[in-house]
């Protein structure tokens, strides 16, 4: 029998099966990996929950290997089948499962519950959703206090390079002793934009790359976002993922896009929640402490993978070469969103949002930790700056005192530089070349 043979029958039989080879031609090392086993170790159900291609279930494969849990897919027709028919059966198949792609048989997750609430040993099931189990599907909260969620982002920078990835770490231990000095210059950072993070865009270049954005996208629209909810009008969803990329790390005004669009906001409203729940987009909360009412409390929207922004409103290397390109709102979505990947190994709980005042005033990142402490962010498409650029910073230093670490802008130049006392401007790719202190 072939090897290809032999796995698909392990997959039918729900036994351990291979590794999935990786298109990158090696298998990444994911820091997401060591959280997992952590919460495997002490609780019963672990979802690893985030976008499809991003490396869930090479990650959970590895991890069932590891501990020889069964293995299941609901990809799988039969596997699927059997888990809606009988899902009371099917979770009870052997002591430890991984079960992939949950989403598509919810119904699994009431026979779960059942079972860990009358068998409650730690690590019994590892999950893996490309859409939130508990999204907007009428599927009841079966889990808390039972199960624990990692998210899992596309591949980071410093997981493609084999960099530190230390920069938030760093940030609110070092504040504005932090230092970074680069070779990276403004060409490098447009390239890993437009490549973004899934392994299967990082192991492609030029067309083929944008060839690959083009079918996942379809796929996730046509596919995963269809299957989700009734939308019968996919034109409507494509527009909108359009006009949301053309808009990345700006405000999201849900009454402007259905302007825009001709739509009523409860129709966007919907659409935007399928979208984030499918790990197309995120929401960037708006940050406010009670510093009086002058922030706005809109959100922003950032794109889960900067490729594929870039990709959507028909980017590319020249075209973001130029001065009067999208660049700097593109930039900012990339780099919110190299740090939500670091916040989901960070060592302490840090929230991740912007602030906004109603005269203009602006901080594009605010991470705030448990104990109040706050590192500010802006993010400049430039290789050189000035006092102005660090306008929104200040507004928001004064009314922090010293609950602010550090104020940083990060920017396109090649050295950190001082603005102040607690101001700096660091090079973009301190993101992923810094070491945090645990790294060091």
């Amino acid at each position: 029998m072939s090897r290809r043979r032999q796995i698909q029958c392990l997959c039918y039989l729900g036994e351990v099966v291979a590794i999935p080879p990786s298109p990158m031609g090696e298998i990444v090392s994911r820091r997401a990996s060591a959280l997992v086993a952590e919460a495997l170790a002490d609780t019963r159900v672990v979802l690893i929950e985030g976008a499809r291609q991003c490396g869930k279930s090479t990650l959970a494969t590895q991890l069932a290997q590891a501990d020889g849990r069964r293995w299941a897919t609901l990809d799988r027709a039969a596997d699927r089948l059997a888990a809606q028919r009988d899902p009371t059966t099917f979770v009870r198949l052997a002591p430890t499962m991984a079960i992939d792609e949950v989403q598509r048989a919810p119904e699994l997750l009431l026979a779960i519950k059942e079972l860990v609430d009358a068998q409650p040993d730690p690590g019994r099931f590892l999950l893996t959703g490309s859409s939130r189990p508990f999204g907007l599907r009428p599927v009841p909260d079966t889990l808390p206090g039972r199960m624990e969620t990692v998210e899992l982002w596309p591949l980071s920078q410093g997981e493609i390079d084999r960099r530190p990835d230390g920069f938030v770490r760093a940030a609110f231990a070092l504040g504005p002793e932090l230092r970074h000095d680069t070779a990276e210059e403004r060409p490098g950072y447009i390239e890993r934009l437009l490549r973004g993070g899934f392994p299967g865009a990082v192991a492609r270049s030029g067309l083929r790359r944008r060839r690959f954005h083009q079918s996942y996208l379809a796929d996730l629209v046509n596919r995963d976002v269809m299957q989700l909810s009734a939308i019968e009008r996919g034109a409507e969803l494509r527009a909108l993922v359009r006009l949301l990329a053309a808009r990345s790390g700006q405000s999201l005004v849900t009454n402007s896009l259905a302007n825009a669009l001709r739509l009523s906001q409860p129709t966007v409203a919907r659409h935007l929640a399928l979208l984030e729940e499918v790990f197309l987009i995120k929401h960037i909360p708006a940050w406010s402490r009670n510093l009086g009412a002058r922030a706005v409390r809109t959100p922003k929207v950032a794109f889960v993978d900067s490729g594929v922004a870039a990709h959507v409103i028909g980017q590319d290397a020249a075209g973001l070469s130029r001065l009067d390109s999208p660049l700097g709102h593109l930039l900012e979505g990339f780099v919110a969103m190299e740090i939500a990947r670091q916040l989901t190994w960070a060592d302490q709980i840090i929230e991740l949002s912007h602030y906004r005042t109603r005269d203009q005033l602006e901080v594009d990142l605010v991470l705030e930790s448990a104990r109040g402490q706050v590192v500010a962010i802006e993010v400049k498409a430039a290789a050189t700056l000035n006092q102005a650029d660090f306008r929104g910073l200040k507004h928001l230093a004064d009314r922090l005192g010293d609950d602010l670490v550090a104020g940083y802008v990060l920017y396109l130049g090649p050295t950190t530089l001082p603005f102040g006392p607690k101001f700096r401007a660091v090079p973009v790719s301190a993101l992923w070349e810094v070491s945090g202190p645990a790294d060091a």
